[in-house]
């Protein structure tokens, strides 16, 4: 037999309170009185024209009447172009108001810039809500009939085009597109919004009208429909601004008032709300009277808070109650926008809203979720992104006992996990913190079966690490929230509510607390690789680990942070949580270190992000990881235990050989190691420091080679050479400038720097003078001749290929001569410690100064055949001589025009 049922019963229950409302004059299901104007010019000395009216008033249809032509879109646009873009001349721009003005005004209004808008909430719904079903819409298909009529057309012709374009909507003039994926449906979406703004802007006003009711009563939840009201607010205001441009310095203020509309412009605004009254279907007709609702400023002072509580009501009569719970949302973003000052008619749609909660878990949405399969929980789910902006408007700068009232009211309802939910996402957290467990018996009350109780103890956690809980709660807060998450049983409900609790651990508790949430977050994610789906939120987790342990002793000390980061088997997700590792290591450790611990663990994440390059890594991701890597090799430091210094230097070399950044800061690093240690011995030069010396050269002779840029190479050889003979090592300063100058002959003419090919002389010849500032000091060996290295290195430049019509070559040889000059002096003009120079070696012997004094002839000889070609390319070089050995002290010029068979072309 059929289910009785208590039909009174269930009305009681369900049915709203009524509220008494009183209307405007205009209200749009009114019998509506429409005013028929005949307007005559009056022409005023010193002014432009304007109108005086006479009028006669009779209830009529506002549509069918205007096939006589009073229609007040027609009249204005017998008027003007209706082609032409409507303008705006109203006010200043907020960019360039007064700060003091600006905060004043933010007060008044109750909006600044610490309210989230909409806008910055779409983007995450649209991320989060998702879906793979198939998706279908309807799209209006435009007619011929549509298109815009010339403005030589009579004014009849187009009010009844308008009215046969509205029955066009209720003659099939849609296409269904059916099988759409959720970015499709987002693409008509925005189809649809260029068409409304093309229909506008070509005067089809009917074909825009009729395209924001099917947005408005199909996509309602996708986009918010304040195009219309941005548009027709336009317009609207453009006519009052067109009527006051004929007065010298007149224009519509800011704030204006429904005194300053013209009568034009009233009647244009009252013909949009008459259109909307006509629509049938409620959503639309609720949606797009919202649209517009600032436009009742052109009509009334009190319009639009006379207009919020019939909307409000208005949203009573949608049965659907997901549909109704947007349908508010959009009303009090509408409502945020233009009259931000009106908070009761934010409170009164959530008092509704509570008012018809049970319905919710009614049976006729019941029955509906069973027909599509839809669980509960998921449905549920749906209506968070609108309750929580409701309750985001109402808490925005709300006093402390509306939002304790707004708590009460939700605690009392059965069954209130979604709103729940809602509260501690919209309320401030630091309400949420000081009450942080009444909200956790709340939720301990909740039942199983709806709302899901993790997503409230995340929401709770987001809110605990903005805001701290009283101390003495803090570990009672931990373990009530970890005992519901340890029992979940889907790995990413788990790990997303693990995300937020971590930082709260972090932040209040010991590495002890931390260590076990990692160890339970192994245990949950390691069966069937859970971890490999969970890949975002185990990087924010060691993000948030390591924002609040800089003690990286403390940190490798847990036992399960290196096994926590083993989860991550997906290459390029380990090696962006290895450069955050080194990166947060780099900035935040402010003392050397030697710490096995720290140590061990860090050679094994370097090593993973040295692992990854390959052949097809980019260059600036190999510059990446090689600044991390020397970044933490120069952290290193093990005192004066030099030995296990170079041999950390020499486990490094082999674990990161395929870095050339890295391999010359190890270089670098090995010779500033032998040069502490000569200074730490202070002159005791001990056959134990002579060999460490030697070890560390050895070490440099062997990585030089390795690299692949040849002036790195050249460089480190000359470097390496000048730390071993400031060590008194000269055998091995003699190998590494004997490398050098071999080196020189391979150095290509054109090198590829930042991708592009560049000359090497420049660079050639800012080593090479280095190089012979260095040969000055370097004794001769006996078994050598007088300057054996300097002559070895100009024979390597007089067989190297340079550039024509360059003077390269010419140059180092007079650099040479500033060489050879400081070589022939008793005493050199610098030395290294404890290394006897030529000057002490040779004493200014004859034979020595023979020797440098034929060595300084051949090079004048090498400069003076260049001078010589230069004549041929025609260049006045003698005369430019002959003037410098007229100067004062420039004899020697004189004398030198004497050797240059030259002629002189004048």
């Amino acid at each position: 037999c059929p289910k009785g049922r208590n039909y009174g019963a269930e009305l009681e229950c369900c049915c709203p309170e009524s509220v008494p409302l009183e209307f405007g004059d205009f209200h749009p299901l009114k019998l509506i009185t429409v005013t028929e104007s005949k307007t005559k010019k009056v022409v005023r000395k010193g002014s432009t024209s304007s109108t005086s009216s006479s009028s006669s008033s009779s209830v009529v249809d506002p549509l069918s009447s205007m096939l006589d032509g009073s229609d007040p879109l027609s009249q204005f646009a017998a008027l003007s172009d209706p082609l032409a873009p409507a303008t705006m001349t109203t006010g200043k721009s907020n960019a360039n108001m007064d700060p003091s003005k600006k905060q004043r005004e933010e007060e008044d209004t109750g909006v600044g810039n610490d309210f989230e808008p909409w806008a910055g909430k779409r983007s995450y719904i649209l991320a989060r809500y998702t879906t793979t079903e198939k998706l279908s819409i309807n799209l209006f298909m435009g007619s011929e009939k549509g298109k815009a009529t010339s403005p030589g057309s009579a004014v009849s012709e187009k009010v009844r085009t308008r009215l046969e374009e509205l029955d066009d909507l209720e003659e099939g003039s849609q296409k269904e597109l059916l099988n759409l994926t959720q970015q499709d449906y987002i693409n008509r979406i925005e189809e649809l919004n260029q068409s409304l703004k093309d229909a506008w802007a070509t005067d089809q006003k009917v074909k825009a009208l009729k395209i924001v009711i099917q947005v408005s009563l199909k996509l309602h939840m996708r986009i918010g429909i304040s195009q219309p009201c941005k548009l027709v607010y336009e317009r609207i205001l453009s006519m009052c601004a067109s009527s006051r441009a004929s007065f010298p310095g007149a224009s519509v203020s800011d704030n204006f008032g429904p005194d300053e509309v013209n009568e034009t412009a009233k009647e244009t605004c009252l013909n949009w709300f008459f259109k909307i009254a006509s629509i049938r279907e409620l959503i639309s007709r609720f949606y797009v009277e919202v649209a517009i609702l600032k436009c009742n400023i052109f009509l009334s002072k009190t319009g639009i808070s006379e207009t919020l509580p019939r909307l409000t009501s208005m949203i009573r009569g949608i049965g659907d109650p997901l549909v109704a719970i947007y349908a508010r949302a959009y009303l009090c973003r509408v409502g945020m926008e233009v009259a931000p000052q009106l908070k009761d008619n934010l409170n009164k749609n959530f008092f509704d809203f509570l008012s018809t909660f049970k319905q919710i878990h009614g049976e006729t949405v019941q029955n509906q979720l069973a027909v599509q399969r839809v669980e509960i929980p998921v449905y549920l789910t749906l209506y968070t992104p609108a309750i929580d902006w409701i309750l985001q408007c109402i808490a925005y700068r709300a006093p402390e006992a509306l939002v304790t009232e707004m708590m009460d009211r939700s605690k009392k309802l059965g069954n209130n996990a979604l709103l729940l939910n809602s509260v501690m996402s919209a309320f401030r957290p630091e309400f949420i913190a000081t009450r942080s467990m009444d909200f956790i018996g709340m939720i301990k009350d909740c039942e199983e079966s709806g709302f899901p109780k993790h997503l409230l103890f995340q929401s709770l956690g987001l809110n605990l690490i903005l805001a701290d809980p009283p101390e003495n709660d803090r570990l009672q807060i931990l373990n009530e929230a970890w005992k519901v998450l340890t029992k979940l049983k889907i790995p990413q409900d788990y790990v997303n509510c693990a995300e937020v609790w971590i930082e709260y651990t972090c932040r209040h508790f010991s590495k002890r607390e931390v260590n076990t949430v990692l160890s339970d977050i192994i245990k949950h994610l390691t069966p069937d690789r859970a971890f490999e789906d969970a890949y975002p939120q185990l990087q924010s987790i060691v993000t948030k680990v390591l924002e609040q342990f800089h003690d990286f002793a403390i940190l490798f000390s847990m036992e399960k942070f290196l096994p926590f980061l083993d989860m991550f088997q997906k290459e390029s997700v380990k090696v962006e949580v290895c450069k955050s590792i080194m990166e947060v290591f780099i900035r935040q450790q402010q003392e050397l270190t030697r710490d096995p611990v720290i140590l061990n663990a860090l050679m094994h994440v370097c090593k993973t992000m040295h692992d990854s390059v390959n052949a097809l890594t980019l260059d600036d991701e190999k510059r990446s990881l090689a600044v991390l890597i020397s970044g933490f090799i120069r952290m290193v430091s093990f005192g004066r235990d030099f030995e296990q210094q170079l041999s950390f230097y020499v486990e490094a070399r082999s674990r990161f050989c395929n870095l050339e950044p890295v391999l010359i800061q190890l270089t670098h690093s090995v010779n500033q190691l032998a040069m502490e240690t000569r200074k730490v011995m202070k002159g005791n030069h001990s056959r134990k420091t002579a060999a460490f010396v030697r070890a560390c050269a050895a070490y440099c002779f062997i990585t030089i080679p390795s690299l692949t840029s040849i002036f790195a190479r050249l460089n480190l050889y000359l470097h390496s050479g000048q730390i071993a003979l400031a060590n008194q090592c000269l055998s091995q300063a003699d190998g590494f400038f004997k490398a050098a100058i071999g080196l020189v002959a391979e150095v290509p003419k054109m090198l590829s720097i930042d991708g592009k090919m560049r000359t090497s002389e420049g660079f050639l010849l800012e080593f090479l003078n280095n190089f012979f500032s260095t040969l000055l000091i370097v004794p001769d060996p006996p078994e050598q001749g007088v300057l054996y290295l300097v002559r070895g290195l100009l024979n390597v430049i007089q067989d190297y290929i340079w550039e024509d019509h360059t003077d390269s070559k010419v140059r180092i040889y007079i650099n040479v001569l500033h060489l050879l000059a400081a070589a022939s002096q008793e005493r050199y003009p610098y030395h290294v410690d404890k290394v006897d120079s030529n000057d002490n070696l040779y004493g200014n012997d004859p034979k020595f100064l023979a020797e440098i004094n034929k060595l300084s002839e051949t090079l004048i000889g090498q400069i003076l055949d260049h001078l010589k070609t230069l004549g041929k390319d025609e260049v006045r070089t003698l005369e430019h001589i002959k003037r410098q050995g007229k100067q004062p002290n420039m004899s020697h010029f004189a004398e030198l025009t004497l050797r240059l068979p030259l002629q002189s072309r004048t």
